[in-house]
Order: structure tokens, then sequence, then C-alpha cells
């Protein structure tokens, strides 16, 4: 049986091989720079040395894990990345869903589309011109928000130099340049609901308002379940580049996050293996939630990943 079902296989792939040849690239790309790496890993439970061999020089067991748990450097910066992450999560996920439930109710096409370019725009732009914008928006000098502060109040603010102020300023910020573009989903899942549904709502006397609760959220909830379980396995994964681009030592306190903890421990004092057992205990708390909450959505939302 195992036999005719691998000849089977075989004729198959053998006759759409054109379009099998189209996963060489993107299953070679997984294995070179996904999965080759994690071999890497092996040097959380070893000592690495510089210059010395790629896998380490001798077994040290749990000793990285040990430092880091007893670190607490290591216990401010994860303290920052769960309020940074949690914030953006919390702020961030259910806005593009607002906006696409917005944009759904636009009748008018060329508004509509006018919109939606708009929004997406800021989705494309590098993350170092991101930075460079806010830092330049922000400036006590030449800033636009500091401009109309000190027309209002006569005095300006330092705000890339005041702790408190880094997790809205990431926050609102991530908004205004990912909106647009995580909206784009719900929009095509909007247009998958069954229009039939609408017009029997209507029928029935409901307003816009209750078509859009009893309707329109449910149909779009799969979506929403689908995507909740991504952004939560990334919880942890806040992005390097702006942290990196934006903070500075007068803000450390609270702007400080475990990648950027990471790349100063691994490329300043040459801890490659301290530095990869918090990379691996952090990965392992994402699989962890990843997990958690496919389950979660699996047994109230009756959708998930597997």
């Amino acid at each position: 049986m195992q036999k005719k079902s691998f000849t089977r296989n075989v004729k198959r792939i053998a006759k759409d091989w054109q379009l099998y040849s189209l996963l060489i690239l993107p299953v070679l790309y997984y294995v070179i720079f996904k999965y080759g790496p994690m071999i890497g890993n092996v040097i959380a439970f070893r000592k690495y040395v510089p210059g010395g061999p790629w896998l380490g020089t001798k077994w040290v067991g749990l000793k990285y894990f040990k430092m880091f748990v007893t670190d607490p450097a290591f216990w401010n910066v994860f303290r920052n990345t769960l309020v940074i992450s949690v914030s953006s999560l919390v702020f961030s996920f259910p806005i593009p869903i607002i906006f696409a439930l917005l944009l759904n109710e636009v009748k008018n096409v060329f508004f509509k589309r006018t919109i939606q370019t708009i929004s997406y725009l800021p989705h494309f732009l590098s993350i170092v011109v991101v930075a460079g914008m806010i830092i330049d928006f922000l400036s006590p000098s030449v800033g636009f928000v500091n401009q109309v502060l000190k027309q209002l109040t006569g005095h300006t603010i330092q705000f890339m130099q005041i702790s408190s102020y880094f997790v809205p300023i990431y926050v609102i910020s991530g908004i205004w340049q990912e909106m647009g573009w995580g909206a784009i989903l719900y929009l095509a899942a909007l247009t998958n609901i069954n229009t039939e549904l609408y017009e029997a709502a209507e029928i029935d006397g409901a307003g816009r308002w209750k078509q859009t609760l009893h309707v329109t959220i449910p149909g779009i909830m799969p979506t929403v379940a689908i995507l909740f379980i991504l952004n939560l396995g990334n919880l942890l994964n806040v992005g390097f580049e702006k942290v990196l681009l934006l903070y500075n030592p007068a803000i450390y306190d609270t702007s400080d996050v475990i990648s950027t903890y990471l790349y100063r421990i691994a490329f300043t004092t040459n801890s490659f293996s301290y530095a990869t057992a918090i990379g691996l205990f952090e990965s392992v708390i994402g699989l962890a939630l990843v997990i958690g909450s496919n389950k979660l959505t699996k047994k109230f939302a009756e959708t998930s990943l597997w």
C-alpha cells in the first residue's frame, strides 16, 4: 500500500514538475536562512570562543541560562520588552480591524481608494526613514510638535530624552506605519462575506450598526483569530532596528529590549554563548505562546492554525 502511494505521488510530481519547481527557491531560503542557523543554538550549552570551533570548545550545560536568570539587567530588558509588546498588541492590533470596518462603509470608490493608498504608503518606508522622521518631528529645536507647544505654552519638551515618552512614541508611530497595511487582510475577508446575510438582516430591520455587529464582525472573526495567534507568537519579538535607531543611554531604563540587549552582549563583550541562551529562551516562550493561543482560539473561536 505504501509503495503504491509513493509511486502515485512520484507520478503526480513528475506530471506537474513545473509547478513543484517553483518551491525550490522558497524551500532553499528556509533551509539555509531559517533552519540551518538553528544548529548554532547548541552554543547556548557550550563555551564558545570567537575564532575557535564553531560549535564551541566544551560543554557547560545550563551555565548561561543560570546567568541570565540571576542577571538583574536581563529582567529589566525582559520587562521593557513585555511592556512595549503588550502595549503594541493592545493598541495596534484592533486599529487595522476598525479601519477596515470604516473603509468598508465608504461608498465613494474614488475616496475609498485614495484613503487606502495613503494609509498603505508608510509601510513601504524604510525603518531608518521612519526613525529619522520621528526624531525630526519631535526635535526640541525644529520639530513640529515642539513648535506648537512653544506657541501654546512657551516651552518645549525633550521627548527623546524622557523615559516615560518612549513607549507611547513607539506604539503610535507603529500604528501610523502599519495601520493601512494591516487592514488589507481584513478588507479581503470582508469581501468574502455573503451579501445575502446583509439583505436578510436589513429585511429583519437591522441598521448598519447591527449589521456590522451581527454579520460583519462574525464574518471576519476567523481571520482575526489567526492573526491574533501570529501576533501573540511574536510578543517578545520587538522591532530591533526601530528601537536601536530611537533609543539612547538616557532612556535605557524603558527602551532597552531583549534584541538590543543581545546585540550589545554579543558584539561588545563577545559573549555569544550567553546571547544565544537568551535568544533561545525568548524563542521557547514565543513557541509556548503560539501553542497556547492556538488552543484557546480553537476552543472559543473554533478557528486555529492547526
